[in-house]
């Protein structure tokens, strides 16, 4: 009975000193002093294990240090202590708001970021201890019974210590700070004006707890005895550290985060007006100019300072560059107003503009186009603009190019608002190009006006270099890029556009060659220096004319084919690679007499029409479509007798005849039947056309070899 007694007393007596290390705060003590020790925290929590205490001790702990750091924020926000070294040693009277007085609002804020970093190492420590404690709770067991210490304190389906911590600092966070912001126009401004520096202040205190959260283990296994340390289990990812690894269902980030947004929505709105400002500044109502380099500069020294900020966070930096974005379409807005438009329909299309858009849309004018005189005051005006916007686009890309960490969706939605730009200068620059487009058309087709029958003369040479419309055509290039293009400051753009200017006039130039006749031997010289001019002509308007590609290539190979026979062109390897089958076919009924009229003449066209139908349809099979019938029809009758002045190889019947028809029955993209493959659909017989053309006495061998080839 005596020894029962004892342990009676003893059991009361622990429990009576539990109560009282419990309420004294013994195991924060343990934690404050241990150093993050696991061995000492283990040994501790085994203690109050024993004693049938451990889950209330690690309650109360736990609120301890959420009640501590909702004292801490308090005292962090509070206006009358930011205030104080500036106040007197008299307080206010009652209802008289604390605030800083006028010169000292540097002090209040710099107290203000004091206060607030403090804050954030006060809320690492806690975090860092009751991280620890988790840990430790999770790896020690009871040696007696084996269970371990963490299934102590969830039995009861409560969340772990860390959410549970975690989840009551971030609340109080929003809430403290929602309640001093709301009671304080000063420490609203503050983190509404400041507000990148306090997210940087947030991202700062994330990723340490990331740190830590890295380096726990190196921590356990360096700490403590050998004794205890024996019965900490060997460390794996754990699945419990709300730091490392995100919920579907919460976002520690996110919580922590969330207390900011108001200030986040507030720093964006001034910093859209920050951006808005210079730009509204150098477009006043009724304005006719562009901004100057000044001013220019001034915009984008504004747009660099924001995304400067903003670079402390890849979220801020998106959110920002939005901002940017629209600042770029507004400055493209007032530009088009300023510039004289290609339409109706505006280049740039945000909700923001689009009502402004459709008011303000300008048509085109006939001075923007003109190309008689000097530069009309609208044409001027839309050089400016284009330069203007080149200056833009130029050096956003820049500031852009000069970020360090920009992140990809970010520099994507920049970019797409220079596209924008880029169109709108287009859109100014245009109706100028199609006037000189125009203009070039028109005189590269008088060279049907001219006389190229003529024989050759006794010298051997063209009794001129070139032809009058090759003169006039190369004087009015000059002179446009003189008058006109000259006054451009983005090269490469005007480049640009004027290489596929350069590449439509050669284009021009090819088709209406191939359709002069009468072309005597006089001629074909003469059209061959005007194919030499030509790459003289179109000089102007692109770097190297070699880099017209195909262009430049049709250019030089068409000029050989003038003096070669018939046989010989169709076997050239230029033939379908380089040059189309149509230009080829047309260029062919130039050689024949004037009772085998052309396929525009058959159709009772002018060249004009004609030239217009074939850009209406780029495609080849449609030119061949086009051209086929009268090949059928005219170039291949139903009889035997040959046409004076036809070449050799065209003189068959229908059915014989392959070599004319090959080209007009190509095989036009992949999956269609070869030429040898339609011919044998429709019945022919090879070796019956084999002999046909060893009877044939009036083609050579070569055009035999091609005959047969293509059968």
């Amino acid at each position: 009975m005596t020894a029962q007694v004892h342990c009676c007393i003893f059991l009361e007596l622990s429990k009576e000193l539990a109560r009282k290390m419990e309420k004294k705060n013994v195991f924060y003590l343990i934690l404050e002093q241990s150093g993050l020790n696991p061995t000492q925290v283990g040994t501790a929590l085994q203690v109050f294990h024993n004693l049938g205490t451990l889950k209330d001790t690690i309650a109360n702990v736990v609120d301890g240090y959420c009640t501590v750091l909702e004292e801490n924020i308090k005292n962090a926000l509070d206006i009358k202590v930011l205030t104080q070294p500036s106040q007197t040693v008299t307080r206010g009277g009652p209802g008289r708001a604390a605030m800083p007085t006028p010169g000292n609002t540097a002090a209040f804020r710099a107290a203000l970021w004091t206060n607030m970093e403090k804050l954030m190492d006060q809320i690492y420590s806690a975090c860092g201890q009751v991280q620890h404690l988790q840990k430790v709770l999770t790896k020690k067991r009871d040696p007696v019974s084996h269970v371990c210490f963490i299934e102590e304190i969830v039995k009861d389906g409560q969340s772990d210590i860390l959410y549970k911590f975690w989840t009551a600092v971030t609340q109080t966070l929003s809430s403290q700070f929602q309640s001093a912001t709301d009671s304080s126009m000063f420490l609203k401004q503050a983190f509404e004006g400041e507000y990148p520096k306090l997210l940087r202040l947030y991202n700062d205190l994330w990723k340490r707890l990331q740190q830590y959260s890295q380096n726990i283990q190196r921590n356990f296994n360096t700490s403590g005895t050998t004794d205890l340390f024996g019965e900490l289990q060997q460390m794996e990812e754990d699945a419990q550290d709300i730091f490392m690894q995100k919920n579907e269902d919460y976002d520690p980030e996110k919580a922590l985060k969330d207390s900011l947004q108001q200030y986040e929505a507030a720093y964006l709105s001034k910093s859209l007006s920050r951006l808005f400002d210079p730009i509204n500044l150098v477009f006043p109502p009724g304005g006719r100019n562009p901004p100057s380099s000044d001013e220019l500069d001034s915009i984008i020294k504004t747009i660099a300072s924001e995304l400067n900020v903003a670079a402390v966070d890849p979220d801020l930096s998106l959110a920002v560059a939005k901002n940017v974005a629209k600042t770029i379409q507004l400055y493209g807005v007032k530009s088009e107003q300023l510039a004289l438009s290609v339409g109706p329909t505006a280049v740039l299309k945000d909700a923001l503009h689009e009502s402004l858009l459709t008011i303000c849309s300008l048509s085109t004018q006939g001075d923007a186009s003109q190309v008689i005189g000097p530069l009309t005051e609208g044409q001027r005006r839309n050089v400016a603009v284009v330069n203007s916007l080149y200056k833009l686009h130029q050096s956003v890309l820049k500031v852009i190019s000069n970020q360090s960490s920009f992140p990809a969706a970010a520099e994507q939605t920049v970019t797409t608002a220079l596209k924008a730009v880029h169109d709108l200068m287009g859109s100014a620059v245009q109706p100028l190009l199609n006037s000189v487009g125009d203009s070039v058309e028109a005189i590269i087709i008088t060279m049907h006006q001219e006389d190229f029958s003529g024989s050759l003369s006794n010298s051997g040479k063209p009794d001129v270099p070139c032809s009058l419309y090759m003169k006039e055509l190369q004087g009015f290039i000059a002179r446009v890029m003189t008058d006109y293009f000259r006054h451009f400051e983005c090269f490469d753009f005007v480049f640009d556009n004027t290489e596929a200017m350069a590449q439509r006039a050669i284009e021009l130039f090819i088709r209406h060659a191939s359709l002069i006749r009468p072309l005597g031997e006089g001629g074909k010289m003469r059209l061959a220096a005007d194919f030499a001019q030509m790459e003289f002509a179109v000089a102007p308007l692109c770097r190297r004319v070699s880099d017209l590609g195909r262009s430049y290539r049709q250019l030089r190979s068409f000029r050989p084919l003038l003096f070669q026979t018939s046989e010989h062109i169709a076997s050239s390897p230029a033939l379908g690679e380089v040059i189309p089958f149509s230009i080829i076919l047309q260029f062919l009924f130039t050689r024949a007499p004037p009772e085998l009229k052309s396929p525009f003449q058959r159709a009772e066209w002018s060249i004009a029409r004609y030239s217009q139908w074939l850009d209406d349809h780029p495609s080849e099979k449609d030119r061949l479509a086009l051209i086929r019938p009268f090949v059928t029809r005219d170039v291949v009758p139903n009889r035997v007798d040959r046409v004076p002045g036809l070449p050799p190889w065209c003189h068959y019947n229908r059915q014989q005849c392959r070599g004319f028809l090959s080209l007009t029955e190509v095989p036009l993209s992949p999956g269609k039947a070869t030429v040898k493959e339609q011919v044998q659909q429709e019945g022919a017989d090879k070796d019956k056309f084999s002999l046909l053309l060893e009877k044939d006495t009036g083609s050579s061998e070569v055009t035999k070899q091609f005959l047969l080839a293509d059968f």
